[in-house]
Order: structure tokens, then sequence, then C-alpha cells
């Protein structure tokens, strides 16, 4: 059995970015970086249909909802911590 290899996307994005310059071939690029050419051309593809988001300020708004769902997550964390340490006391108190 076999494990998959995971890549940081900086590294995805390093490897499209070498095949789309095309200085170098995909058997190349794929001997240098220890991937598979396939997987090469599947990142290539990513990186050429999804540049335009970086332009068109979907990225911007995907930040500020998960800054808005950190934030009441953070919100409901403290709340559950008070009525934790609020039925500490009153079962305390009891016992």
């Amino acid at each position: 059995m076999s494990k998959r290899k995971k890549y940081s996307a900086s590294f995805k994005a390093q490897v499209a970015l070498q095949a789309y310059k095309g200085e170098k071939t995909l058997a190349e690029l794929a001997s240098l970086y220890k991937v598979h050419p396939n997987q090469i051309s599947k990142w290539k593809k990513l990186l050429i249909e999804n540049t335009s988001e970086l332009f068109n300020g979907s990225h911007k708004k995907r930040t500020k909802e998960k800054e808005e769902i950190e934030a009441e997550l953070y919100q409901q964390i403290g709340q559950l911590k008070v009525e934790l340490d609020w039925l500490k006391k009153k079962s305390g108190l009891l016992g």
C-alpha cells in the first residue's frame, strides 16, 4: 500500500509556474521535482483556469467570510467557557 504524498500550495504553484513558462519539458520538471508529469499538467491547468480569480476580488471576499466565521466561533467558545465555569461553580456549591 503506497502513501500519497502531500505537497504545499506554494510548491504546487512553483511547479505549475515552471510548467507554464515552458522553459523545461514536463519530463524534466517531473525529474527535477520528483512529481509525476500528469500531476504537473493538472497543476498547470488549475493555474491557468484560476488565475483570473486573483484579480476579481473573490479572494478578499473569501478571506472576509473566513474572518467572520472565525470571530463567531471564538465568541461561541467564550460563551461556552463562561457557562462551563458557572456550572462548575454551581456544582461545587451543591456538593
